[in-house]
């Protein structure tokens, strides 16, 4: 094709060029009286066939009836109608070759050939020639050595082009130099007319039928030029989109062909942009088995028909830059299948959707100026495992119903830093159709869900949580999607972002469908993805859903519904291959941020380096950190039973400790655990009211004293009793001083404030989570008084001592054994303090150590301890 030249326009300074530019003018003035004596004939049938396509218009059908004069002349077949430059240069210098040029030139200006325009003008400078090179430079005759042609698109690319199948449309529509000048073909169905516009020049194309329309200019270059297409009240004045150079270069390609584009949503998506000095929008998706796609929106009627792309090579990859439509129009993507029917898509990589139920993309740019550069240049001053990080996990749309991400920002960083959590944990935020599903079915990759507002709100969201010493985690999904026909599903006709084998694709629980891992585009999709929320939004963590799911090829499924790899085992080698990719680029491209597995199995080195194998072979998967679904069951299960009982379960509470240093751990108490029947965390402690919110405080120290990351689901930091629903989010009125229990419910979220306060300030519960050296054992086998003693040690050896006692009981002077070199303890947390609504049974005296050994210590402390409490002990 002949891309749009580069707009350079004219240089004042040169009077060589103003010379030419008033000859040019001269001549074409000239040539429009010529012509005007020469096509009588035409005008008229012109007129007369304008009369007819009037009649017709709302088809946009050329006349059935020719104009009587083109049938004459091959010349006049090819003219451009209705103008006074649609006499062919050739025709006209044929016309008056019978005279010597000078004597021409004496006659008349107006019988000046273009060829005696030519030779004088280039006589006087060779700079005199006016090209297209300049913008609103007048055009010039072309010579005209060889017969024209038709401009009209020809039979072959017409029918694909009308079938959606043309794979490269910019070689035929658009402007391209011809035998004759230069033809100009458009195929905008149900136009009226479309009319060529370069500089002074105006030429109205031929209706050549079925939304196509062509002319040929006398011209010798092409021009630069703007079409004026006019449809039933309403006339686009535009750049023709057909005009312009590819926007991707051959590295993007190489790479995206590589699966290693780590920035892919910078040139896959809509992007607003100026292109070769004009804006408008560049559009490209990944589309390997599309015959053809088109981009259909507001812009174009939400008809694709006229606007092709074209495929770049065997990347696989379409494109096409649309001028003059900028943020804020929607579109998708038309694509012909393989079979050659078609279907209307959302933007795997938009950036921007409407707001569900709604499926469109929006073109969109990130416009918000960031002000937590001094969190971004602190959170990595320490790794995740070995800083305290307590998180409070957020479903945005429930969690103040109604709020928007920018009335959020107003509320939520002041009620998470009063509580003291270091995080918040967000639940999947990428835009999914069903509300029901949390967001944990994602249709919109790359874009926050617009129920809550426009992707610079969120922003704003998290900038505000940083600005309040808040970091930002967010749930991300790449095991599954959903099957939405308007999403990514056969996305271009043929299992693409799924397994072609349907005994991989098919997600035996949620009836969704499978990412194909071993792809290597699929994979750069969602390797960019994870990025994109870090870099793009500030994110400063990925908890990973589902990934047990994504690591076995049996998960949920029974013999027969699954196949072997190629060692004969079960483990999805391509799963892990991803996941590994994943975490060493994240880590390597955004430092300070971290990556939690939400893994329910026992898969060895979950959060063991990449680049070490384990005894099973296989390198680490290189998250920071993972759930530790094990010990949130077996203790809960503990808890739920009545206290008379719990000598018969006192091992799942401390089973933990067997297998704590395996992987560096987040002990989670999330959404999972408080619906679908499961009751909220207060609810399933035994007992009374009193009793359950006693358990339920001596539970929380239990879990903050723990080795471990902390994580707590929102509603259950002050009690709430019902299980949590979307449809209205925490009981807030609890809280509500008129309401008779308040104090109940404030007391236990005092508590919460207070164990973060606590924990935070005490290296000792954070600083060795991860190895051994920061946990002894004091007692871990009084089942008989279902008693839990434990120490935790910062690095420099300072203690801090956890007692627990889950019996209904107070145990006066229960002596605990104790390290000898600390010579005083005092409480540091009681969790029956009156003040969280407890009985008050409290050890206010500094509490010295007696020189009596006691389990296998050569000192030991006696200490009152309150009934279903726990108590936290520091040196004095």
């Amino acid at each position: 094709m002949t891309p749009r030249p580069t707009s350079s326009g004219s240089d004042p300074k040169k009077t060589a060029e103003e010379k030419a530019a008033k000859a040019a003018k001269s001549v074409r003035k000239a040539v429009k009286k010529a012509v005007e004596k020469t096509a009588a004939p035409e005008k008229a049938a012109a007129k007369k066939t304008a009369a007819k396509k009037a009649a017709t218009k709302k088809t946009a059908e050329k006349p059935v009836a020719k104009k009587a004069t083109a049938k004459k002349t091959a010349a006049r077949k090819t003219a451009v109608k209705a103008t006074a430059v649609k006499a062919t240069a050739a025709k006209t210098t044929a016309a008056k070759k019978t005279a010597p040029e000078k004597a021409a030139a004496k006659e008349s200006p107006a019988k000046k050939s273009t060829a005696t325009v030519k030779k004088s003008t280039a006589k006087k400078s060779t700079a005199k020639k006016v090209t297209a090179a300049g913008k609103g430079a007048a055009p010039v005759p072309a010579q005209p050595p060889e017969a024209p042609v038709s401009p009209a698109v020809g039979a072959g690319d017409r029918e694909r082009l009308l079938a959606g199948a043309h794979h490269d449309p910019h070689t035929v529509l658009g402007a391209h130099p011809v035998p004759g000048g230069v033809a100009v073909r458009a195929f905008r169905p149900y136009a009226l007319s479309v009319t060529v516009v370069a500089g002074e020049l105006r030429a109205e194309l031929h209706d050549d039928g079925d939304g196509f329309f062509s002319g040929l200019l006398p011209l010798s270059d092409v021009p630069a030029y703007r079409l004026l297409v006019t449809y039933e009240g309403s006339v686009q004045d535009a750049e023709d989109a057909y005009g312009f150079l590819p926007t991707l270069g051959d590295l993007d390609l190489h790479l995206i062909g590589e699966g290693r584009h780590e920035h892919l949503w910078q040139v896959l998506g809509a992007h607003p942009m100026t292109h070769q000095g004009v804006a408008g929008t560049r559009f490209s998706v990944w589309a390997p088995n599309a015959r053809g796609v088109h981009v259909a929106g507001t812009f174009n009627f939400w008809d694709g028909t006229g606007y092709p792309m074209r495929s770049l090579g065997s990347s696989g990859v379409w494109e096409l830059f649309v001028p003059g439509i900028g943020e804020g129009e929607l579109y998708k993507f038309q694509i012909t299948r393989p079979d050659g029917s078609k279907t209307l898509r959302a933007d795997p990589l938009a950036r921007r959707t409407q707001t569900p139920p709604e499926t469109s993309s929006i073109i969109t740019a990130a416009h918000h100026e960031w002000q937590d550069e001094e969190w971004l240049a602190r959170r990595a001053d320490l790794p995740a495992h070995e800083a305290p990080f307590s998180v409070y996990e957020v479903h945005l749309p429930s969690w103040r119903p109604g709020l928007t991400y920018r009335q959020l920002a107003e509320q939520l960083p002041a009620y998470v830093k009063d509580l003291g959590f270091t995080h918040v944990e967000l639940m999947p935020i990428a835009e999914h159709p069903f509300g029901g599903s949390w967001g944990y079915q994602v249709t919109g990759f790359y874009a926050p869900t617009a129920r809550l507002g426009t992707p610079d709100d969120f922003r704003y969201l998290v900038d505000a949580l940083h600005q309040a010493g808040i970091g930002v985690l967010m749930d991300w999904v790449p095991a599954h999607f959903p099957r939405d026909d308007w999403a990514l599903a056969e996305f271009d006709g043929r299992p693409l972002y799924e397994h072609e084998d349907p005994l991989r694709s098919a997600h035996p629980d949620w009836g969704t469908l499978e990412f194909d891992y071993g792809r290597r585009e699929v994979r750069n999709f969602l390797v960019a993805n994870a990025i994109y929320w870090c870099e793009e939004f500030h994110i400063d963590g990925l908890r990973v859903d589902a990934v047990a799911s994504m690591l076995y090829l049996d998960y949920s499924r029974e013999p027969g519904q699954w196949v072997p790899n190629v060692h004969g085992g079960r483990e999805n080698l391509d799963a892990v291959d991803f996941l590994q990719e994943m975490n060493a680029t994240v880590y390597r491209r955004v430092p300070g941020v971290v990556t939690i597995a939400e893994e329910s199995t026992a898969w060895d080195g979950v959060t063991r380096a990449t680049h070490h194998r384990g005894p099973g072979g296989f390198g680490g998967l290189g998250f920071g950190l993972k759930w530790n679904m094990g010990w949130m069951h077996d203790s809960l299960d503990y808890m739920s039973h009545e206290p008379v009982h719990r000598k018969y379960h006192h091992n799942e509470m401390t089973f933990s400790m067997v297998y704590a240093y395996s992987e560096n751990y987040v002990l989670p108490i999330s959404h999972d655990e408080v619906v679908h029947g499961k009751r909220s965390l207060v609810s399933k402690m035994p007992g009374d009211w009193w009793q359950q919110r006693a358990n339920l405080r001596a539970y929380l120290a239990f879990m903050w004293a723990h080795p471990g990351k902390q994580l707590l689901f929102m509603g259950q930091e002050f009690a709430q009793g019902a299980e949590w629903s979307e449809a209205h989010g925490p009981d807030w009125w609890l809280l509500d001083p008129a309401y008779g229990a308040e104090a109940d419910h404030r007391g236990v979220r005092d508590l919460v404030r207070d164990l973060n306060t606590v924990y935070r300030h005490t290296p000792s519960l954070w600083q060795q989570d991860t190895v051994p050296a920061g946990f002894e054992w004091i007692v871990g086998d009084a089942a008989e008084d279902n008693v839990f003693a434990f120490l935790r040690f910062a690095t420099d050896g300072t203690p801090l001592l956890a007692v627990s006692n889950l019996s209904p009981v107070v145990r006066h002077d229960y002596r605990l054994g104790a390290p000898d070199d600390v010579p005083a303890w005092h409480e540091a947390l009681n969790t029956d303090t009156a003040k969280y609504g407890g009985g008050d049974v409290i050890n206010p005296d500094v509490i010295k150590p007696e020189p009596q050994a006691w389990h296998g210590r050569p000192a030991s402390i006696r200490l009152t301890l309150p009934p279903l409490a726990t108590v936290w002990l520091r040196p004095a």
